[in-house]
């Protein structure tokens, strides 16, 4: 009979621990992938930064042809300043909608200026932004992946558990309005 106790509970004692170390593997993963999507999002900030600091070179090669007003170069200076400090998704899709109905505006200028559209500088400036916007589009497409994976985990079962007792909660993914999933139309 002693021999069955302890058996019986070297069992109990192995499922105990298979628990415990399936937790911790768990909970490193959560960790693991929350840190990633952290990561990704700050080389989102830092792209959208690129972006801004493009768009004001922009400005300042499009501006001895067009007048821009003073409203324009002032909300390019507001975006640069909140792109580092934004910490939430929302904040990152606001910024990109911003900056973006900028380029927009910029694009409509450049259209209105033949001798403009084959500007050097303004040309290499486009290029550049083309760049960035295919690296914002990989960072996001990387992001997206991540929360993907993070979120599964804790809708599945048994990784649920885990997520419920150590808080994890789902996160938000980046999405970018329908009206501009497209990069803008840079034409020559």
């Amino acid at each position: 009979m002693s021999l069955l106790l302890i058996v019986v509970g070297l069992i109990i004692i192995l499922v105990i621990l298979g628990i415990i170390i399936y937790s911790i593997l768990i909970y490193n993963r959560f960790q693991t992938l929350k840190n990633g999507a952290e990561a990704t999002l700050g080389q989102i900030r830092v792209s959208l930064k690129k972006r801004l600091d493009m768009i004001n070179q922009l400005v300042e090669s499009v501006k001895s042809y067009a007048s821009f007003e003073k409203e324009t170069l002032t909300k390019i200076t507001e975006l640069r300043s909140s792109v580092l400090k934004a910490n939430t998704t929302e904040d990152i899709q606001n910024i990109e909608r911003e900056s973006r109905n900028i380029l927009g505006n910029i694009l409509v200028a450049v259209e209105n200026y033949p001798e403009l559209k084959t500007s050097e500088t303004v040309k290499e400036l486009m290029n550049a932004i083309r760049e960035i916007e295919d690296e914002i589009a990989r960072h996001r497409y990387t992001y997206n992946n991540i929360v993907q994976e993070y979120n599964t985990k804790i809708d599945l079962f048994p990784s649920n558990i885990v997520a419920n007792i150590f808080g994890f909660r789902k996160m938000d993914y980046l999405q970018f309005e329908e009206d501009i999933y497209e990069r803008p139309k840079i034409n020559f």
